[in-house]
């Protein structure tokens, strides 16, 4: 039986609508950013989305009470699961996905609410985007808790308060640089 997954749900908000050229640059990043997820070590699964090609959509897509509808009817978010935190932050802040996180001023609001929020879920089981949701605005109102958390104040998967282990981080990230991308 494997342990618990870690969750990570994310919400943006762009700076214009999603068909604005501005935004293209996220666009054209998004497929590779997904297929170096999937390739990144500790990656478990993630979301897809109802109307769209790939996995499955765990559950309704729902957006945060954060959200502002630009008239295109969405906002960018993801939902995945992960083996641990190190792997997680080693995919997050390096990379091809690191890189793309120094444009994010360029499409997205300054949020005023956390950009994401992390969770322990027990084995074999799937989050929904609702779950996801409720747990961001909780961090958001509450602060960091082993019910939802951030990489600042990460809490293991017994709900104890932990510290990621930044050597084990820097050998990921110095590993996956070396993984053709």
């Amino acid at each position: 039986m494997r342990g618990k997954s870690l969750a990570i749900y994310n919400f943006g908000m762009f700076r214009q609508r999603a068909d604005h050229p501005s935004i293209q640059g996220f666009h054209d990043r998004n497929d590779r950013n997904f297929a170096a997820a999937e390739q990144s070590g500790g990656f478990v699964a993630r979301s897809g989305y109802a109307d769209e090609p790939g996995p499955p959509s765990w559950g309704r897509q729902v957006y945060p009470r954060f959200h502002v509808d630009h008239g295109d009817g969405w906002a960018p978010s993801t939902l995945s699961l992960w083996r641990d935190l190190g792997s997680l932050m080693a995919f997050s802040y390096a990379g091809f996905h690191g890189e793309t996180l120094r444009h994010a001023r360029d499409w997205f609001v300054e949020p005023q609410w956390p950009p994401y929020v992390l969770w322990w879920v027990e084995p074999d089981r799937m989050p929904l985007w609702a779950e996801g949701v409720a747990r961001l605005e909780h961090l958001h109102d509450h602060g960091a808790s082993a019910f939802a958390f951030d990489f600042k104040h990460p809490y293991d998967e017994h709900g104890h308060p932990t510290a990621i282990d930044r050597a084990a981080l820097r050998q990921r990230k110095t590993d996956d640089r070396t993984r053709v991308d």
